[in-house]
């Protein structure tokens, strides 16, 4: 006696009859709930699923994967368009200039050096030591205006082909949001120290700071590659003998700053553990650096005070 055969339809379309099962779940799928596996076919939910579970490409450091360096971008943007607001408003520059404490006239002259000046109302202090924190970043998207300073035009020219050529190498290298991070900490670093080593009353401006983190960033990713090293030596014993040519011209203070936490930050995010706690050790670093910086400034600008800390 013959035996009716049972039909199969899909499992998501019942009314379609189907004969070909998901190579996965192994339920039955239609022709348009096929999608193509490296075996058979798979429905849409096995794909989404597995699709869930694979894993994302990182980083050395950890961060996502990028084609276009965005943040550099944005920061090159920035300084230039920074620059071109300095132009057209001089009196920008003496605003958010980097200053660690000056006294400064009733009719807004800055007073400086250690003479006795005649004033018809009272002084006050500008500055960081004056409660005003922002300097200590502002500075570093503002540059020497192209009729003063030994360099001029050179000023903002150097600092940005080095961050163009630099910045886009180191930021693909960490992902967008450790670069951000690591670019504002070198410039912070730099402002820190020149705080406690240079003149409190000294301004200075550039984004030198930021680019000597980027610099030490590019040494140290590259080391952790074992990328071949004598271009990138060279590049790094030329940052370096600019550091020390600086140093009686410049805010050698700065470059050093920059430098120093740009390293120390590219360090920890090179070698981290690669597991789970790769993300925290990063974090900590950084916040480690912040904390640092906080501290440092703080009991520098109390010492310019007499041991109060505006804020």
């Amino acid at each position: 006696m013959d035996s009716e055969s049972t039909a199969t339809t899909c499992y998501r379309h019942p009314a379609v009859e189907c004969h070909v099962r998901c190579t996965r779940c192994e339920r039955y799928i239609c022709p348009d709930c096929m999608r193509t596996a490296p075996v058979g076919h798979q429905c849409p939910e096995c794909v989404r699923e597995g699709a869930r579970s694979v894993r994302r490409a990182r980083t050395i450091a950890g961060g996502r994967i990028s084609t276009t360096p965005v943040v550099t971008y944005v920061l090159f943007a920035l300084n230039v368009l920074a620059y071109l607001a300095e132009l057209v408003r001089p009196e920008l520059v003496d605003r958010f200039a980097m200053v660690g404490s000056r006294l400064v006239a009733p009719d807004g002259t800055p007073l400086t050096g250690d003479g006795v000046f005649l004033s018809s109302g009272p002084l006050r202090v500008e500055g960081v030591a004056g409660g005003e924190w922002e300097r200590m970043l502002t500075g570093a998207f503002l540059h020497q205006s192209p009729f003063e300073g030994t360099f001029g035009l050179l000023h903002i020219t150097m600092n940005m082909i080095v961050l163009w050529q630099l910045g886009r190498v180191v930021e693909l290298m960490l992902g967008r949001a450790r670069f951000a991070v690591l670019y504002l900490l070198s410039a912070l670093g730099g402002s820190v120290l020149e705080l406690v080593l240079a003149d409190p009353w000294q301004a200075s401006v550039g984004a030198s700071g930021a680019v000597f983190g980027v610099g030490a960033a590019y040494y140290v990713l590259h080391r952790r590659l074992g990328a071949e090293m004598g271009r990138v030596n060279r590049f790094m014993a030329g940052l370096l003998l600019w550091l020390v040519v600086s140093a009686w011209f410049t805010s050698w203070q700065g470059h050093l700053g920059g430098l120093l936490v740009g390293g120390a930050l590219a360090l920890a995010y090179a070698y981290a553990p690669r597991d789970g706690r790769r993300a925290a050790v990063q974090a900590g670093a950084g916040a480690a650096l912040v904390v640092l910086l906080a501290v440092t400034a703080a009991v520098k600008v109390s010492e310019l005070t007499g041991g109060s800390v505006p804020l």
